[in-house]
């Protein structure tokens, strides 16, 4: 039999979402916690994200400042042995103090003529960089914290910084920046050329929230997207959610981008979060960032082959636990690794995707619920994999980083499923 039969069979015989962690038992019989490592104070961590190549075993996670407490910048996490993850540089923005939140929110990294660079974003709400989107770190010489040196920065119009980022290796293999804005579109930058110092022309492209969105507003855009090839059509397609829902584009020409398809008219949702799509981009796991509301499957078939421009009902919907709400997750065919915020790491296949069903969970978050925003605001915000190893990382929002290891997923390909060997994970060479 197929090894990803095995392993899927041998984890679908198992867990309904009803079967969710107790204190003294944290996580499913399935998940190995590896290491876990606290980096400061409640609500100071973000988004994370993990090298891919096996001999650059690092992870970069985001600090932020919520109230009075936390820090703004990005701490750069040794992975080498996972079980004892340690920090190796905590880099911080100047005059710290001078900032207003959120601070450092998304990060990832990219390879550009044989160097490696991370860019973590910002986003102020005053302050001395509130016009600063990105800064770009120069980190080939890791693990050396001392050679760690600064490439870069965006500052953006309008003001307001980038809440979300992707970078994205386009098919005519330049390393690209799509970043959310304060307006209605998604900005992409060239960042070979910021890291070879020539930004005056690195405005490469922007991505609209479609005109005929009912009620669109000025003011508000993206706020999460994916970047992906197509192998059938060729295309680089962009998917994004916001103002009215969810969009596909495709991006092959950056000055001009193509809608696909919209997502819009959902029931009980008028703002689309993560949008993240099957490797073949038939079907997108979709989030909307409110209390009780699942996060939900569609099937983009009828809309990309032009039955339909528009589709408004999921085929099928997955919760940890119906009071609560998920975060952040990365599709690894059929797995969805979720960062749950309160229900911390989550695991489900969406192998029929009209039945998805919880295959492992840890919860990585016990104390008690936010009081500063919404209760469910905390615990496990990213979370990424490591296709070449199976590596499972989660940031969380109070307890820190954490490693982890699920029973009989030693790595991840495509092929092994049927699928392009295509996610999030950029193939740099």
């Amino acid at each position: 039999m197929n090894r990803s039969l095995v392993l899927f069979a041998s984890l679908c015989t198992v867990l309904p979402a009803t079967a969710q962690w107790t204190p003294d038992k944290p996580g499913s019989d399935n998940i190995e916690l590896l290491g876990h490592i606290p980096l400061g104070p409640r609500l100071s961590v973000s988004d994370m994200e993990l090298e891919q190549e096996l001999h650059r075993p690092f992870a970069y996670v985001g600090r932020m400042i919520f109230g009075d407490e936390g820090a703004i910048g990005t701490d750069i996490i040794d992975v080498k042995d996972p079980a004892n993850p340690n920090v190796l540089l905590r880099w911080r923005i100047d005059d710290h103090d001078l900032h207003l939140p959120l601070g450092g929110m998304d990060v990832k990294y990219f390879k550009w003529k044989g160097r490696y660079f991370i860019v973590q974003s910002f986003q102020f709400l005053g302050g001395p960089d509130h016009d600063l989107g990105a800064v770009i770190l120069d980190v080939t010489a890791l693990p050396d914290p001392e050679a760690v040196t600064e490439a870069g920065r965006i500052r953006t119009t309008p003001v307001g910084g980038f809440h979300n980022i992707f970078v994205y290796r386009h098919s005519n293999e330049r390393p690209y920046l799509f970043a959310t804005t304060a307006g209605p579109t998604a900005h992409v930058y060239d960042l070979g050329m910021i890291v070879d110092g020539d930004a005056t022309d690195a405005l490469a492209g922007e991505i609209p929230i479609p005109d005929t969105v009912p009620g669109r507003q000025d003011y508000v855009g993206y706020h999460d997207f994916y970047v992906g090839f197509h192998e059938e059509s060729g295309q680089d397609r962009f998917y994004g959610g916001g103002d009215g829902g969810y969009y596909v584009y495709d991006v092959t020409d950056l000055k001009n981008p193509q809608i696909l398809a919209t997502l819009t008219g959902i029931p009980a949702l008028t703002w689309g979060h993560t949008f993240t799509p099957s490797p073949d981009g038939r079907y997108a796991v979709a989030e909307t960032e409110v209390q009780y509301s699942p996060l939900r499957i569609f099937d983009l078939q009828p809309a990309l082959s032009g039955e339909t421009s528009n589709i408004s009902e999921p085929i099928g919907a997955w919760t940890a636990n119906w009071k609560h709400l998920s975060h952040n997750h990365e599709v690894r065919w059929p797995f969805v690794f979720v960062s749950g915020y309160l229900d911390g790491l989550q695991v489900f296949t969406m192998m029929n995707p009209k039945n998805p069903e919880t295959v492992a969970y840890y919860d990585t978050y016990l104390g008690a619920p936010n009081t500063d925003r919404y209760p469910m605001f905390n615990g496990a915000f990213g979370v990424d994999v490591r296709n070449e190893d199976g590596l499972i990382a989660i940031s969380d929002m109070s307890t820190g980083f954490w490693t982890f290891r699920m029973d009989g997923f030693h790595g991840w390909s495509g092929v092994d499923w049927g699928m392009p060997d295509i996610s999030s994970a950029q193939k740099w060479d």
